[in-house]
């Protein structure tokens, strides 16, 4: 079995850690709010409303389903591929340390500067890899 199937699972894992939290802080923060649900008014401008703490988990869930979909797409074309393993699953950890830093500062801080740093070294690691993909399909 391909060793990059691991990080795969730990990122998938963590995004249900971060939809468990989303609705343990949504849910409660819309009955305090005595927030209705009207299919009528944006989902955005309902959850405009609820306070930036509670709307930063619902965010970095929501960036767990971008560039992490690619994460998986390349890191799957590796085991397949046979070259799941060595440098590629360190690399591969190394992308969702960062994603699991990036979701956590997120949700606590929300400090945008660091966030993006984050975000920038997860994509350059996310880009090695599909290099490093690409030289094996190619």
């Amino acid at each position: 079995m391909s060793s990059i199937l691991a990080p795969i699972v730990v990122l998938v894992a963590w995004t249900f850690v971060m939809w468990l939290w989303m609705y343990a802080t949504r849910l409660p923060a819309m009955h305090r709010a005595k927030m209705k649900s009207d299919p009528r008014v944006p989902r955005g401008e309902q959850m405009a409303s609820l306070p930036p703490e509670v709307r930063w988990k619902a965010d970095n869930y929501n960036h767990l389903m971008e560039m992490p979909t690619l994460f998986y797409a390349i890191a799957l074309v590796l085991a397949v591929a046979g070259h799941g393993d060595g440098l590629n699953t360190g690399l591969a950890w190394v992308y969702v340390g960062l994603r699991v830093a990036h979701s956590l500062l997120q949700a606590l801080v929300n400090k945008i500067e660091v966030r993006f740093l984050l975000f920038f070294a997860s994509s350059c690691v996310l880009l090695g890899l599909v290099i490093r993909a690409a030289l094996v399909v190619f």
